[in-house]
């Protein structure tokens, strides 16, 4: 194929006729296996005549290509072909001068193609690439220096995570950023836009270089003192004020402060991960040595300049970024836990609360303009906590608490101080002169310090109810709705608080009541979070029970107005804590719930199905996510309310119809980010009714179809639900051949499919047991087939690295055993299996530590026993003695497994219980409990000037303990790791005595197999006889109990 026909194939994937863009992609998929095809469109994208359009399709193709072919020659991955090696060397050849000439939005998809080759080549099928780079970079013509710098930060890339073989980057680092710093010098002094872009990459590839591990070439001095030095001339920099644009959201993005924050990012990094000696782990000693330099050196150096700019920001003498902001709280967070910069520090302190950290807080002109223009998403910036998390602001608010905690000797009471201040003067004001804003930023603050404030050693937690009654009451009938907002967030912030004087709850439970029913959406929402909080006041739950239905819609009201999962944990609160006032509206309830999540769907729906060019994507990705989050919450609300409704399974029949749309949608449009959601609903359907409706069973073959197109990943989740169609729709499966094969397919490919992991693979043999256990009599025919698909990982044992599959694969083998037991023999004995399966079985038989596994054991080698002996293989008869040796065993163990089982299922019923009673304790003794978590625990509270290890760095040194513990873990034999105990697991084999199991069979062949009653019991001493005449004690009492407990019930 030539270029100009390749070229007009490109040209019409683009084209208004989707019939026409259908059939060129097709033509496509026909000829990207060509050898010579790639070579054609590295020739496209060289072209200087061909128009962008068709670039850009090239380049997003040539990206998807790269992606799933550029892969080693000898690798053989299905249905897709290497791409051929001459058309390698031409993409490699020409690759970087093409980056030069196209323009940006084709050279965003080709640098994605690029470090993915880099990724797979370099250094070894690549050795003249940082030759190409150098050449580039040493160059007088701006733009290909630009592209140099692009290179160089791809293959930086490629090591950014790497653990092993780092030895390329060492080398990369040597020869390159000496280059790189010289041209970031004289880029410095510029101030043109396109020095700004060239000075972020030279940045940006330090930041991606730094992430990991420090390399002893960036720890010299000679390498660390200009770089340092550089990234302060920027963080200093005055950018001209006419070059800053006029709007405020653009300046925000504007390149030079990019690059200023970049560089902050940089020397923060720099500080906290290496150069801090207050928090440097034990997995970081490495480093002990660069971070006693780098603190006596660079730390207060950085310091002061940041509090330089600061004070600058501070006189308005310059405008700074808020992302810059927040790089100058982070670094002051960590400057403050070394005793060295928090000495300088220290005199800076109250000005940085009072006029850094106090303005950041208060509500805005900005956050005004948000509110009015887009309350929504005023409501998922600000009120969402994983919004909120990831805002400017958070680090400003890190810096206030770890502030506080850690010198708080020195500065606590002034910050309460001051916010008093705040407070009296806005009390003490006439109207006009009254600054809202800074009353909200001073309850914001004290907010923020909650927790300090309601330890006892605070000293000022018994004073919160007046301070509330005094200072926040009053702003639930402000003027101002963002303070009717806060006032509603101070009750969540002060969640832990107990009120003695009750008449203060009833007016907090008064306020939070009226704000729902606010004309302001914020103040809905807030007032709905807060409320979450309150109920743990039987008060407030005794108050709430008559108005539950109004409370109910209107939480689903407003999640239908803001399409985000905020507020799906205050409507499981709700169904959970109401169960029992709620099931007369569980229908109704359902349906509401049903509607909005339909209506959410259908949104999600239309916005996916929007085309969007590329400065959009971003946003509707996340409107996108927005709405599969606010799904989800419904969802889980919907979980929650059939959970709470388990005793009625005649309403939980009723509730299926109304959601048979929600399962429907979801698995027929494929919301693979709903599945684990929707499989939870079937599962707690299904488990609930104990019973497979045809409802259900309508579902069923949506799920195979979901399992066949897009849910093999998801098997795990999707496990309980198969496990209880097979469990509960016996009757129904047994009878329909097209329901056992859809089974078996499943598990077949489970068993067999690539794409999962031998702890997925569980779940195969899972699925066998129940077929086997649940049908039994019925499916002869899959016999030879599971044995087959089980004895292929049996039999290779370097693909059962995983201890627990082996010993499910062994277990799956055991129930076609008990399922059948001649058929199974007579199948071993075809395939030569049966002493390689016993010689398994019973070498594992220490790992059959729970009950199930057991009595399964038990009940299948009694079922060996109910056959003559003359009928089993030679190899059995021979070693007919050791199956009785074996149940024995399996006794002795029996007793302690069913009282740990006995004793989990306690726990279990007791944490249930606790879920259900923790609102009902807390009210007992709720001044006691209240007083006890206002003491809390007093670590973190600093009395001196000394180092602090802060909470962040505790928490990476837990996070490296155990990765690890688990890394030599890994490395060791599990083979004697008990598995857990299954307590929800259910199976017929539940129902099954096995101590009256064994007592009927050893009877029965005493009776009558007499020869085979011999062999078994020819090797018996007294000590086993007396054993077995324990068990037979133990069943004849059992019967006698199963008797008693039979007449019980049908005299009842």
């Amino acid at each position: 194929m030539d270029t100009h026909a390749v070229y007009q194939l490109f040209s019409a994937t683009y084209h208004s006729d989707p019939n026409v863009q259908k059939q060129a992609e097709g033509q496509l998929r026909q000829v990207e296996g060509t050898p010579g095809f790639v070579s054609i469109l590295v020739q496209i994208l060289g072209s200087e005549e061909i128009e962008v359009a068709t670039k850009q399709a090239v380049s997003i193709y040539l990206k998807n290509r790269v992606r799933s072919s550029w892969v080693s020659e000898d690798v053989t991955t299905h249905n897709i072909i290497p791409i051929d090696q001459q058309d390698r060397d031409t993409f490699k050849a020409n690759i970087l001068g093409i980056l030069v000439t196209v323009p940006n939005p084709v050279r965003v998809q080709l640098l994605d193609s690029l470090n993915r080759v880099l990724a797979n080549d370099f250094p070894n099928k690549w050795t003249d690439y940082m030759n190409q780079v150098h050449s580039f970079l040493g160059t007088n013509d701006a733009k290909t220096a630009y592209v140099g710098l692009l290179a160089l930060q791809q293959v930086i890339k490629v090591y950014q995570w790497r653990i092993e073989d780092k030895s390329p980057l060492v080398e990369i680092i040597q020869s390159s950023f000496p280059i790189t710093l010289q041209m970031a010098q004289s880029l410095c002094n510029e101030n043109s836009l396109d020095a700004a872009e060239m000075l972020r990459i030279i940045i940006k590839t330090y930041n991606i270089a730094i992430q990991y591990e420090l390399a002893e070439h960036l720890q010299d001095n000679s390498s660390l003192v200009p770089w340092v030095a550089l990234m302060l001339q920027i963080v200093e920099k005055d950018i001209p004020q006419e070059m800053l644009p006029e709007d405020l959201e653009e300046r925000q993005k504007f390149i030079w402060y990019r690059v200023k924050r970049r560089s902050c990012q940089n020397l923060n990094r720099l500080f906290s991960r290496y150069g801090n000696p207050a928090q440097l782990g034990q997995s970081s000693t490495k480093y002990t040595a660069f971070a006693e330099n780098f603190i006596q050196q660079f730390g207060p150096q950085i310091l002061r300049a940041y509090l330089q700019q600061t004070d600058r920001w501070i006189k308005k003498e310059i405008w700074l970024s808020q992302k810059v902001l927040s790089f100058f709280a982070e670094f002051y967070r960590d400057a403050l836990t070394h005793k060295l910069t928090w000495q300088i520090m220290k005199s800076y302190a109250e000005t940085l609360v009072t006029h850094f950290i106090f303005p950041q807080l208060c509500f805005s002109e900005e956050d005004e303009e948000l509110w009015v223009d887009d309350p929504v998403d005023y409501i998922h910036k600000k009120l969402d906590p994983f919004e909120d998390f990831s805002a400017p602001v958070a680090a400003v608010i890190t810096f206030l608490m770890n502030l506080a905690k850690h010198r708080n000797k020195f500065i606590f009471k002034k910050i309460l101080n001051f916010i008093n201040n705040i407070l009296e003067t806005y009390r003490d004001a006439p109207p006009e002169s009254k600054n809202p804003r800074q009353k909200d930023g001073a309850l914001k603050m004290i907010g923020c310090l909650s927790d300090l404030i309601m330890r006892k050693k605070s000293g000022i937690a018994h004073l919160m109810e007046s301070f509330f009654t005094t200072y926040v009451f009053p702003e639930f009938q402000s003027q101002y709705p963002y303070l009717r907002a806060r006032a509603c967030d101070m009750l969540m912030r002060f969640n832990k608080m107990d009120f003695e004087n009750k008449a203060n709850l009833a007016v907090a439970f008064r306020g939070v009541t009226t704000c729902m029913r606010d004309t302001e959406l914020p103040v809905r929402v807030q007032a709905c979070l807060s409320l979450q909080v309150m109920i743990q006041h039987e008060s407030v739950r005794n108050a709430l029970i008559p108005n539950l239905p109004m409370i109910m819609q209107e939480l689903l009201n407003l999640t239908n107005q803001i399409d985000a999962d905020t507020l799906s944990g205050v409507m499981e609160e709700f169904v959970e804590v109401f169960s029992e006032e709620l099931t007369p509206f569980a229908i109704q309830l359902t349906e509401q719930l049903r509607n909005t999540f339909l209506r959410i769907m259908q949104d999600y729906q239309d916005s996916a199905a929007v085309p969007v060019s590329g400065e959009l994507v971003d946003s509707v990705e996340l409107d996108i996510s927005d709405k599969t989050m606010a799904a989800s919450g419904v969802l889980k609300t919907i979980t929650t309310l059939l959970l709470s409704l388990e005793s009625t399974p005649e309403l939980l029949s009723q509730l299926e119809n109304a959601l048979l749309p929600v399962l429907t949608y979801s698995l027929e449009n494929a919301i693979i980010d709903l599945y684990e959601d929707i499989f939870d609903i079937i599962d707690t359907c299904t488990f609930s009714t104990k019973q497979i409706s045809q409802t259900m069973w309508g579902i069923f073959e949506l799920l195979y179809k979901t399992f066949k197109d897009t849910g093999i990943d998801y098997i795990e989740e999707m496990l309980p639900c198969l496990d209880n169609y097979i469990l509960y729709g016996t009757q129904f499966f047994i009878q329909n051949t097209t329901l056992q094969r859809m089974i078996y397919d499943i598990i077949e490919t489970v068993m067999t499919s690539d794409r999962l992991t031998e702890s997925e693979r569980i779940c195969g043999c899972k699925l066998i047991e129940s077929v086997l256990l649940n049908c039994r009599g019925i499916v002869d025919q899959y016999v030879g087939p599971f044995i087959d698909l089980v004895f292929k990982h049996l039999s290779n044992t370097k693909s059962t690295s995983l201890t627990n599959f082996r010993f499910y694969c062994i277990e799956a083998v055991i129930n076609c055993l008990y399922y059948n037991p001649l058929l199974t023999l007579h199948i071993f004995e075809e395939r030569n299996l049966t002493q390689t399966f016993f010689s398994i079985w019973f070498e594992n038989i220490k790992k059959f530590s729970r009950v199930h596994d057991k009595k399964l054991t038990v009940v299948t080698l009694c079922s060996l026993m109910e056959i003559p002996v003359e009928q089993l293989p030679s190899i059995l008869q021979t070693g007919w003695p050791q199956v009785l040796d074996v149940i024995l065993t399996i006794f002795k163990s029996l007793p302690k497994a069913e009282e740990n089982r006995n004793e989990i299922e306690k726990m279990y019923d007791n944490e249930s219980s606790d879920d259900n009673d923790d609102n009902d304790r807390e009210t007992e003794g709720e001044s006691e409990n209240k007083g006890e978590q206002a003491a809390g625990d007093d670590d973190g509270w600093e009395d001196d000037d000394d180092n602090v290890q802060d909470d962040d760095t505790e928490y990476l040194e837990f996070l490296a303990r155990e990765a690890a513990r688990k890394t030599i873990a890994d490395n060791e034999d599990d083979d004697d790791d008990p598995l857990e105990e299954e307590i929800l697991f259910e199976s017929p084999l539940d129902k099954v005595d096995v101590y009256i199991k064994f007592h009927e069979v050893f009877v029965g062949v005493q009776q009558h197999y007499p020869t085979s009653y011999n062999l078994l019991t020819k090797n018996l001493d007294t000590e086993k006889q007396n054993f077995i005449m324990k068990i037979f004690n133990i069943a004849d009492e059992r019967r006698k109990n199963l008797e008693n407990n039979t007449n019980e019930n049908d005299n009842n």
